[in-house]
């Protein structure tokens, strides 16, 4: 990697800052394109003089794509949406990607998707996001597809926000309280992203998904949560057609936006069997027990003071 330039798409969100600081400890000139710069400041100082470049470029003008590739040994595209235009981000925007990167002869391809994505999914999500995977390979067909399940880390969005609920919340709801997921690290993705762009002969024009060392349910994970934070709590499963209510009518704290991340949440979300995945990529898996204690100890009763808490 020592040297390339790799253009980063979505740079400078939670997954793309581990990803441009995975590439910048390999010695690769890193161009991180964001639609708002601003949101790029942060990981302008990371690597040394010239080593980071930041250039504005939104995946649904095709023109700005094309302009922020211009030059790249390697595209990794990180974009994506939880609501809002999911076709025009994650089927149309990822095609952008794709075939501005093949007109410019780019050497390497790395889309990132999601682990749910599904032609005949119930979600728009899960389309969006299959239909993202098929145009990036019809204009690209050396490209590696990387499936992610849900990601965790310092500055999530995902034991953050339940272990601010839990320590709220003297009985906290939970929707999806049987679907599974297989929580992968941060770290761990922007490894295997990384890994794979390092080495597309090896690993073009496969489809690897990502997922951590555990399988647990939604009721498991805030459980489990509870118990690294201190908190005793009473958790109570939302039955399914009161929870189809709240996600409709957003009355519930925590509750999911949309009816189409209840849509969602009727499919476990782990890898399939047999899939390859972080070991093929030379990668080994985090355990959240390993690491949630960094982030998680501010929900703590008495924070960064309180005892420890066994696992």
């Amino acid at each position: 990697m020592k040297d390339k330039l790799v253009t980063v798409f979505g740079g400078a969100g939670f997954v793309g800052r581990q990803v441009v600081q995975s590439l910048l400890a390999q010695g690769a000139r890193v161009r991180v394109a964001q639609r708002r710069l601003t949101t790029a400041v942060r990981v302008k100082p990371l690597g040394g003089l010239g080593q980071t470049q930041l250039v504005a470029a939104d995946v649904t003008n095709p023109a700005s794509v094309a302009l922020a590739i211009t030059g790249s040994d390697i595209v990794i595209n990180l974009v994506g949406v939880l609501t809002g235009d999911f076709d025009s981000v994650q089927a149309k925007g990822a095609a952008n990607v794709a075939q501005a990167a093949a007109q410019a002869g780019v050497g390497a391809m790395v889309h990132v998707s999601a682990i749910g994505a599904d032609a005949d999914s119930p979600s728009a999500y899960g389309r969006s996001k299959a239909a993202g995977e098929a145009a990036v390979l019809a204009a690209f067909p050396p490209a590696t597809i990387v499936r992610p399940s849900i990601i965790f880390g310092a500055e999530d969005q995902f034991t953050n926000r339940f272990a601010g609920l839990i320590r709220a919340m003297p009985v906290v709801p939970v929707i999806g309280a049987a679907t599974k997921f297989q929580p992968v690290y941060v770290a761990d993705v922007a490894q295997a992203i990384v890994a794979a762009a390092a080495d597309p002969a090896a690993h073009g024009g496969k489809t690897f998904e990502l997922g951590g060392p555990q399988t647990m349910t939604m009721l498991a994970i805030n459980q489990w949560i509870a118990a690294r934070i201190g908190r005793h709590r009473s958790f109570v499963a939302v039955p399914g057609p009161f929870a189809s209510l709240i996600a409709a009518f957003g009355f519930l704290p925590g509750a999911p936006i949309t009816r189409d991340q209840w849509a969602m949440l009727q499919k476990d979300n782990v890898a399939a069997a047999g899939a390859p995945g972080l070991a093929e990529l030379g990668v080994t898996a985090t355990p959240m027990a390993a690491v949630a204690d960094g982030w998680l100890v501010v929900y703590r009763k008495h924070g960064r003071f309180a005892g420890r808490v066994s696992a």
